[in-house]
This record gives structure tokens, sequence and C-alpha cells, in this order.
């Protein structure tokens, strides 16, 4: 008896632990992610209903179109989710196509760097609280538990597209 009450025990301090930041969801499908920059705000739309609407942060320079590498603008125009990394610098995160073929030729025709790796995610994970709107290098930014919902429910695939 006392056996079966150890093990009673440790399955229910395992089941104790910090919920996931893996959620699941089952609702209609999100057919595009819209983005207004001077809104600050994005939308998860089905059709052309808004399923979700959220505050964001852009890049540290967001007026304009993202050019090159270390600007701090988010780019601007039609792009796709292409990746996922559940193990981000940030609370999770998905990836924006950018740069396309036409930023590249763009930023090669000037000789810089278009940069890359933008992103839709949560908040930092070495640091408590970001300080200030407009933060990140060019990504776009929501709160760690709204991240957690974007990411059950964006897929690989979905377009994006930002707006000025």
């Amino acid at each position: 008896m006392r056996y079966l009450m150890m093990i009673l025990a440790t399955f229910a301090l395992l089941s104790c632990g910090k919920p996931s930041k893996f959620k699941t969801y089952n609702g209609p499908e999100v057919t595009q992610v819209l983005v207004d920059k001077t809104a600050r705000k994005m939308w998860l739309l089905h059709g052309t209903k808004a399923l979700k609407e959220y505050d964001v942060d852009l890049g540290f320079a967001p007026k304009g179109h993202k050019f090159k590498e270390g600007d701090g603008r988010t780019p601007e125009g039609v792009y796709r989710i292409d990746r996922r990394n559940p193990n981000s610098a940030f609370h999770l995160s998905i990836g924006i196509s950018y740069p396309n073929n036409a930023d590249r030729a763009k930023a090669r025709a000037a000789g810089v760097s278009p940069g890359g790796d933008i992103f839709i995610h949560g908040g930092p994970v070495l640091f408590a609280d970001k300080n200030k709107a407009d933060w990140t290098a060019g990504c776009i930014s929501v709160t760690n538990k709204e991240m957690e919902e974007i990411y059950a429910m964006v897929k690989d695939g979905t377009p994006i597209l930002i707006k000025p």
C-alpha cells in the first residue's frame, strides 16, 4: 500500500507543472494574417471574418518597408508563414517568408543584405518585460499568451499581408 501511495503521489506532482505553451485549436481555419503597421494591429482571418485581433509591437524603426539588414523596419507586402520555432529566443515564433525575390533583388542592386529572420513572436525569454513599444529588430511581437494562441491557430503556408 505504501508503494502504491508513493506512485500516486509522484504522478500527482508531475501533473502539477506549469501549463504547456503548446495550445490546441480546432476552430475555423485561419486563411490569412493581416497586419496594419500604422494601427499597430494584427488580425487572424477566416475569409473576410476576423477570428482574433491583437495589438502588436514592430521593429524599432517601423516606418517604411524593410530594405536592408539592421534597419529596424518591419517588412510590408504579401508573404507567407513559412516556419515555426518552438525553442525561439522569444516565447514561440512563426517565420515570415521575408525576403522574397523582389526584396533580394532590390537589396542586391543597392549592394546591401536584405536581412532575414523576420518572425511573429512573444516576448524575449531573457528579459522579464519589454520596456518600450516597437522594440524588435523588424519582427512583429505580441504577448506570450497571445503568441501561444497564434502558434496554435496559424499554420505554415498561411499568407500574411503587412500593410504600411
